[in-house]
């Protein structure tokens, strides 16, 4: 998905071009976590902050911490991926993003598609 942004800790960003920005893992880090069967997410209206924790995701495998790539103030989470975690393993780019956010930062240190694939090519 070149029209987007990614973070180390593979979660995608997407700048919707009117101040917000849509949020949600990679289809690299859903395969690695296996069957998605749990995602709690922050609520409207909290902050998330570059960097740190903004939920976790369980699979059948383990549990991971989500983190916020970017910067600001939750305006929509998407509950049908709280009520039907599998949704990550079947279309992360698409009806499993996570939450939007009105952004206040963006870190410098987001990666393009390419510099991802490398990332997780390794």
């Amino acid at each position: 998905m070149s029209d987007l942004k990614y973070s180390k800790d593979h979660e995608w960003v997407r700048d919707e071009g009117d101040g917000t920005a849509t949020i949600g893992v990679t289809d690299f880090a859903a395969d690695q976590l296996g069957d998605v069967v749990y995602v709690d997410l922050p609520s409207v209206g909290e902050e998330v902050e570059a960097g740190t924790e903004m939920g976790e995701i369980e699979s059948t495998k383990s549990v991971s911490d989500l983190f916020a790539p970017i910067s600001g103030e939750v305006t929509e989470v998407n509950e049908d991926v709280v009520e039907s975690p599998e949704k990550v393993n079947e279309d992360p780019f698409g009806e499993a993003w996570l939450i939007r956010i009105k952004v206040t930062d963006t870190p410098d240190d987001l990666l393009s598609a390419e510099e991802y694939a490398e990332l997780t090519s390794k």
